[in-house]
């Protein structure tokens, strides 16, 4: 639609229609969340539990909503007649990723309902903030300007401080969300930073058009242009938990409400991951020379740091357990990056990798904090040593603990797991950077150990005092498991059950056209 200026001439018209349907995931998301916090002034103490159902309902709304968007890609928001100059685009990619982040946090409210309720945290800002992330989170991969890309991260990343901090009162809450936000923030300001230095070389905030203009940028401009790229990058890598912007992990995870921690390190990390796959692949290819080998040496430091750290941690030390899973997340960002770095070397298929391996670490990771989250509540220490002789007291959690164990190490029976780290190893070795996947190999077998030895406590001979520990429960009590937290084990369990006995169908729904030309 086109309008008349006074010259006479025709300028595109701000006023247009939009697609609904494209964008109805993240409105129903939104939505739900300000429902939530409305009810939350109405409903009575006794019925907080039901915000806490209507958000995991909403989140299943919103999952379901991805359904109808599968017969091709739509875009709105768009000024003018360029497809390029589009700010939302529900595309192959984009879909996978909401699939990824909606999924991830209807699992993260399952294991919520029971701890909001018994951590007596404040129902209605609590889900009102998880909800609000999750938008933001969704948006994130259908965005395609630079502008919209960075209001998606702090949308997703500003309700994360709260509930970081949610648990009042607690001394390790408070500092873990202090310094969560403290490093995140100087992230984004850098980030903002790099954006206008883009701004200012193309002339442009729509990523495609950022690709075309920067394939002939002045040659006076040529400097800023780089140093650009170099700091739009910075904010991304920080909420990948790539090195060395990674230390604010282990204490924010240890700090955080248990299901808090695992939304982190599965939903956290779809952010960073798909924030820098759209700056890099889609707006900086120009530059692929610059920020391939620099994630190229993110990925080897990442992986190194994370999965040493990881080795060290000592079972008899309180928070252990959340603290081996936080360094494994860093070592597990390491293999992330590989394939994004492979793409500057070869062709953009290699993305489909790190969307593949990112869907099997979201359902097995999260499966593994959802076993946490029943052993904490009568071994609220988490300490590694709190899992010996699992097996003897729950069985199925132990089975499903050690199954999820496996696939993060990438054994049989989890094949999902190994067949996520050779699809990741065939990316960098196609891309020439044999390096990289001799030193993934080293990791990977450094990470053996480590998840070999908690898989092995489970099955070992319980300690003979079972109340052993400080804060453990009485002998003899065994805690009754609740639904949600029995629901959200089993559909991690049979998701990675399923995708271990045909692994392809990962990868052929990761790669289908990420980004068709």
């Amino acid at each position: 639609m086109t309008v008349l200026s006074a010259a006479g001439a025709q300028t595109p018209s701000l006023v247009q229609s939009v697609d609904w349907l494209a964008i109805a995931p993240v409105v129903i998301t939104a939505a739900v969340a300000l429902v939530v916090l409305v009810a939350d002034l109405f409903v009575p103490q006794e019925r907080k539990p039901l915000l806490g159902w209507i958000s995991v309902a909403g989140l299943a709304a919103a999952t379901a909503a991805l359904l109808p968007l599968r017969a091709g890609d739509r875009a709105t928001f768009c000024l003018t007649g360029d497809p390029g100059a589009c700010s939302y685009t529900a595309d192959h990619f984009a879909l996978v990723v909401q699939f990824l982040v909606l999924a991830g946090a209807l699992v993260t409210a399952l294991l919520s309902v029971t701890a909001v309720r018994e951590a007596r945290m404040p129902a209605g800002e609590y889900w009102f903030l998880l909800l609000s992330s999750a938008a933001g989170a969704a948006l994130l991969p259908a965005s395609r300007d630079l502008a919209t890309l960075l209001v998606a991260l702090e949308v997703a990343s500003l309700p994360a401080f709260a509930l970081v901090g949610m648990r009042r009162g607690d001394r390790l809450s408070s500092e873990a969300a202090l310094k969560f936000f403290l490093s995140s923030v100087t992230a984004t300001a850098v980030s903002l930073m790099g954006v206008a230095f883009v701004y200012a070389a193309t002339g442009s905030l729509h990523l495609a058009q950022v690709a075309d203009r920067l394939e002939d940028v002045p040659a006076q401009l040529d400097t800023l242009a780089m140093a650009g790229v170099a700091l739009t990058l910075v904010g991304f890598a920080f909420k990948t938990a790539a090195v060395p912007f990674h230390f604010w992990v282990p204490d924010t995870y240890v700090g955080a409400p248990l299901p808090i921690a695992g939304y982190l390190s599965v939903i956290g990390k779809a952010v960073g991951f798909t924030g820098l796959i759209l700056v890099t692949v889609i707006a900086f290819p120009a530059y692929s020379a610059i920020w391939g080998p620099a994630l190229a040496v993110l990925a080897a430091l990442t992986m190194t740091v994370g999965n040493v750290a990881a080795l060290r941690q000592r079972a008899d030390r309180p928070n252990s357990a959340v603290r081996l899973l936080a360094w494994s997340s860093v070592g597990q960002a390491g293999y992330l990056l590989v394939p994004i770095a492979a793409a500057a070397y070869s062709d953009r298929d290699q993305i489909g990798s790190t969307v593949a391996y990112a869907l099997m670490y979201a359902a097995v990771n999260l499966g593994a904090f959802a076993v946490a989250a029943l052993v904490a509540r009568t071994k609220p220490l988490h300490r590694i040593d709190d899992y010996r002789g699992l097996y003897a007291e729950r069985p199925v959690a132990a089975l499903a603990l050690a199954f999820f164990l496996l696939c993060l190490a990438g054994l049989p029976p989890g094949l999902i797991g190994l067949f996520a780290k050779v699809t990741v190893f065939r990316s960098a070795v196609d891309a020439g950077l044999a390096w990289l996947a001799v030193l993934m190999a080293i990791n990977v077998v450094i990470a053996l150990y480590y998840y070999l030895r908690w898989t092995a406590l489970l099955f070992r001979a319980p300690p003979q005092d079972a109340a052993a520990g400080e804060g453990a429960a009485p002998a003899g009590v065994r805690a009754k498991a609740p639904l949600p937290i029995t629901v959200a084990i089993a559909l991690t369990g049979v998701t990675a059950l399923v995708l271990s006995g045909a692994p392809e169908l990962v990868l052929r729904f990761a790669a289908g056209s990420l980004f068709p030309q």
